[in-house]
């Protein structure tokens, strides 16, 4: 009679039912209450374990993860997750590419999309850890800008979508330049920057600040129409040559002759303490950077609001051209094993209007060209502070449209190395020596200064206690640094099986 009963669904009321059934007739003479309360043990058991079984199943969403430091990507999460309520993103805001390396290197913990500086992107492509995309992106070109879908390129494939960029404009304080009478808008060449420079100098003002940033030094050679790098369409030869590159030497002519004569601020490193103290001060007085900085700027020194204005760079001619100095792109990494779920984020963050609009609401760039192009965006005169206040930070100027004109005016053709992450490591060990040399021989000059105007010093010798303890080696001038992170740039390359030339 009772062998007929079989357990056929463990999470069906009509298992419990029948099991309790069975249970019940196996039981007389136990006693009423003692059955009655094996019967609710077995049954609370029994519930508690389909609970569980079926909450296991609550989130069926596909789970990816991205590695940014965007801070804007929290918002283009949410706005994501509601259109898209099939995946869920785990975000890691991370930036720089150790852990990146690391992950790929030991082969766990590797996300799934990632944010890349442009110049790192050839490096990760070049070395297949890259998705190419190429064929979802037919007609993307007339979407962004050229300058950054170039960037996203490597042989004709695709390896990215833009997310954002940085067209170099220049930056200055025009209360300060006011001071020695310059109209600041209207620099146009570098020799009108050189003169600017030396007026400023006299009322104590360096016009700029640059302790050997790679990314800066890339970028004015860009900017000069240098073009020192280039890659094979296979990826294996690479050719590398800054020391006869014309627009290499045109830069390094021009900023040791800016550094020698004291008007570059070689001690402070762009957003070190110092370096803010001394901007907040009108003690430098502009920068060249890309068009992400006005929220930089107004985080790291809202005290300057209203003072700040923005030109196109001057260039070696003056005529209207720039390079690119930032930006990045959103990757999909080849070993994720959800890379439909991935790229539909990558284009929702970097292709769809309501992804761009909250990066852009948060202070980035943009680069498509829909946005450059948007009305709203281009009257812009305000800069949004950490409370969600609007500040007229550029004095009521539309900033925007000057920054919108830069993109414009982006050359072509300018390659990164594949291996731009390692080289820029290297140029502060390179041509960093020079930046060093040139800061010491400024601070010997100073010295010297002092004692002949007959002030007190703490070194009264002939010869700078820091000059002495140099090694000759690390004597250099900018000429010789760029000779030395070429020779480097060429055998790492090498080792790391590329053919050089």
């Amino acid at each position: 009679m009772y062998a007929g009963f079989r357990v056929t669904d463990v999470h069906s009321n009509a298992y419990v039912c029948t099991y309790v059934f069975v249970w019940e007739h196996q039981t007389e003479g136990i006693g009423l209450k003692l059955v009655k309360r094996l019967i609710a043990i077995c049954c609370a058991a029994i519930m508690a374990v389909s609970a569980a079984a079926c909450g296991a199943n609550v989130d069926s969403r596909t789970e990816i993860t991205v590695w940014s430091w965007e801070p804007s990507m929290k918002q283009v999460i949410a706005s994501f997750e509601k259109e898209n309520p099939d995946i869920h993103v785990i975000w890691k805001n991370t930036s720089g590419y150790d852990n990146l390396n690391n992950a790929i290197q030991d082969g766990y913990g590797i996300p799934d999309v990632v944010q890349l500086e442009y110049y790192a992107l050839r490096q990760y492509a070049v070395s297949g850890q890259l998705v190419a995309i190429t064929g979802r992106t037919e007609g993307y070109g007339d979407f962004y800008t050229p300058g950054t879908w170039a960037s996203v390129q490597l042989n004709g494939r695709v390896y990215g979508l833009p997310m954002d960029s940085g067209p170099m404009a220049f930056f200055y304080n025009d209360s300060v330049f006011e001071q020695v009478g310059i109209d600041a808008s209207k620099i146009r060449t570098w020799d009108d920057y050189y003169e600017a420079a030396k007026k400023l100098k006299s009322i104590g003002v360096y016009i700029a600040a640059d302790s050997g940033d790679a990314s800066f030094y890339d970028t004015m050679i860009w900017l000069a129409g240098g073009r020192p790098f280039s890659t094979s369409n296979d990826g294996k030869n690479v050719t590398i040559n800054l020391t006869d590159d014309e627009g290499t030497r045109t830069f390094t002519e021009f900023w040791q002759k800016m550094i020698d004569e004291g008007l570059v601020a070689t001690n402070l490193t762009t957003w070190s303490d110092g370096w803010k103290e001394a901007v907040g001060e009108g003690k430098i007085a502009s920068m060249f950077s890309g068009a992400w900085l006005p929220s930089l700027l107004m985080s790291n020194l809202p005290g300057t609001a209203g003072l700040w204005r923005v030109a196109q760079m001057p260039t070696p001619d003056g005529s209207y051209t720039t390079s690119e100095n930032g930006g990045s792109a959103l990757a999909v990494l080849q070993r994720s094993r959800k890379p439909e779920a991935s790229y539909r984020f990558i284009e929702y963050a970097c292709h769809n209007a309501e992804g761009i609009k909250a990066r852009v609401d948060g202070g980035a760039f943009p680069a498509d060209n829909i946005t450059l192009s948007d009305r709203e965006f281009l009257r812009k005169t305000t800069v949004t502070d950490e409370r969600g206040i609007e500040i007229p930070y550029f004095g009521g100027q539309e900033y925007n449209r000057v920054l919108s004109q830069a993109a414009e005016n982006v050359s072509t053709g300018y390659q990164y190395l594949p291996f731009e992450v390692y080289a820029r490591s290297d140029f502060r060990t390179t041509v960093g020596k020079a930046y060093k040399w040139s800061s010491r021989l400024r601070k010997e000059q100073d010295r010297l200064n002092i004692i002949a105007a007959g002030g007190k010093v703490s070194d009264k010798s002939a010869i700078g206690d820091a000059l002495k303890e140099t090694d000759s080696a690390d004597r250099l001038k900018l000429k010789s640094g760029i000779a030395l992170w070429q020779k480097d740039l060429k055998e790492y390359g090498a080792n790391q099986g590329f053919t050089i030339q």
